[in-house]
């Protein structure tokens, strides 16, 4: 689909036989973060052009603007020496919260001097359009000043900043000898400075734009074998009220609140991308809500064709099978991809209990990573069915289902002494299984202590938590306090980091890799 295009012409602001100045988008990074995966602006363009890109100069992947590269022996010669005298002449606009006039912000980054001149352009209140330019270039140097002088670049997620759609920094004006080329804002920096703080989602074109933007940032994703990952990520990504998913040729758009009021608009949006089709899923208000499937989740695509059902998708070149028109989920939650990875990466000759296993995607990475047993826990009858359908298609013979409440598993599994090397646990928010009720929050004191009597010693855990309103600290308090109780020990306890496609300004997933002494 024309989401992930390694190279748009439009990029180019100019290119002769010397030298090639390049728009770049928001996302796109400058040098390849990933090793074997080719997915940096010069070997895009490189590859796009036919010819050879030589760097004298990287932008921040976020950062968006102008970037110059030489394309001959006598330019690159050139453009080194400007750049190593600092004649190159470079301005930046950038949006903050900042207050009072220009000033001069100097100071050592990295134990190097670094001077950022910055000038107010425009204000609105306390939101303002600023020109900043800089002599040095060292890394992040217009943000962490800015950070340090308490004006956070607005989008600026590392260094604080205030929301915005993206990160609001833009290589505005490039001088060398060769020319000199400048670039209008951005319209996003006008939105932000009249208050906008996200994507407006009556508007298709800037709605298109932003998808765009997100989906250079998957543009590495796209280039991989895994065909099932998240495209935006609501606020992470600057789109307030949905996030849209990709499984393969379609998308899988999840609206919340306001996104619902824009839904015909975001699917226009949407379709622009060229996906084959679009399914959605009408999120309920709270985890609790009970609502009919039907009409929160149409079972054809609203836009284009059908994808199959089941449709297999891969991540990593393990085949999991999901059903998009099936109800609000597909049977595989996208942001345990890296957490899949890691229990299979450990799976080798050990025995694997999945706890809230829903349709086994635990399951299927141990037994792919060479468990020799796994057992897979849920209470839902249909869920266990797919599960143990995926498991026979991979040949697994030691696969165990218990169809039971997880805490009556893990009582019976108690009593007999069974004994686990790894145990899952990825609970939801709130579920009821007959009488009994689970909530998240001090309830997984309850479930850690029940999971950790049926560890083997040296055994490993991993514990997630989709809670937003359980912070991290309280979730490994909570960890902490079960194990006590159960009388084991924790030799190591790790906050797994969030997954690349999942930004978020407040992340509510909490992932906890537990090891136990031996």
């Amino acid at each position: 689909m024309n989401a992930f295009a390694a190279f748009d012409p439009a990029w180019i602001v100019h290119q002769d036989s010397h030298v090639l100045v390049l728009n770049k988008p928001a996302g796109v990074p400058c040098m390849a973060p990933r090793q074997g995966i080719v997915d940096d602006l010069p070997s895009r363009a490189s590859k796009a052009l036919g010819q050879t890109l030589k760097v004298h100069q990287r932008l921040d992947a976020a950062t968006s603007g102008l970037i110059v590269y030489s394309l001959s022996d006598a330019a690159t010669r050139s453009l080194a020496a400007q750049f190593e005298s600092r004649s190159v002449k470079k301005r930046y606009l950038v949006a903050a919260n900042w207050r009072g006039n220009g000033r001069v912000l100097d100071g050592r980054l990295d134990g190097k001097k670094a001077r950022t001149e910055v000038e107010v352009l425009s204000r609105r209140g306390d939101r303002a359009l600023l020109s900043a330019t800089i002599e040095t270039g060292r890394r992040h140097q217009i943000r962490r000043h800015l950070a340090d002088a308490g004006a956070p670049v607005a989008g600026d997620l590392r260094y604080g900043g205030p929301p915005a759609p993206h990160l609001l920094l833009q290589s505005e004006t490039l001088e060398i000898h060769q020319g000199r080329w400048s670039l209008p804002a951005l319209p996003v920096f006008d939105h932000w400075l009249e208050g906008e703080d996200s994507t407006p989602l009556d508007e298709v074109g800037a709605l298109e734009t932003r998808l765009r933007g997100a989906a250079q940032q998957r543009y590495w994703l796209s280039q991989t074998s895994t065909t099932c990952f998240r495209l935006a990520n609501g606020e992470g990504d600057g789109l307030r009220g949905f996030a849209v998913d990709v499984y393969g040729d379609h998308f899988v758009l999840h609206l919340y609140d306001e996104g619902s009021k824009h839904e015909e608009t975001i699917l226009d949006a949407l379709m622009r991308l060229g996906p084959g089709g679009i399914y959605v899923k009408r999120r309920p208000r709270q985890a609790n809500e009970l609502v009919e499937a039907g009409e929160r989740a149409p079972a054809g695509p609203l836009r284009g064709v059908p994808a199959p059902d089941p449709l297999i998708v891969h991540e990593e070149d393990v085949a999991y099978s999901v059903r998009l028109g099936d109800g609000l989920s597909t049977g595989l939650f996208l942001d345990q991809r890296d957490a899949r990875r890691r229990v299979r990466e450990s799976a080798k000759g050990k025995s694997v209990l999945n706890l809230f296993a829903y349709t086994g995607g635990f399951s299927i990475a141990a037994a792919v990573g060479g468990a020799n047993r796994v057992a897979s826990v849920d209470a839902s009858k249909g869920a266990l069915a797919r599960a143990e359908a995926a498991m026979h298609t991979l040949g697994f013979a030691d696969h165990e289902t218990w169809r039971h409440d997880c805490f009556d598993a893990l009582a019976i599994l108690k009593k007999r002494g069974d004994r686990f090397d790894i145990v899952v646990a990825d609970p939801p928010t709130y579920s009821r299984v007959k009488k009994k009720r689970w909530t998240s929050g001090k309830d997984w004191t309850r479930l850690a202590e029940a999971c950790f009597h049926v560890c083997e010693r040296g055994a490993t855990l991993l514990l997630s938590s989709n809670d937003s309103r359980m912070s991290a600290r309280a979730f490994r308090r909570f960890v902490h306090e079960g194990a006590r109780r159960a009388n084991v020990e924790i030799q190591s306890l790790r906050d797994l980091p969030d997954p690349p496609d999942f930004p978020a300004r407040e992340a509510a997933l909490k992932r906890l890799w537990v090891t136990l002494l031996p």
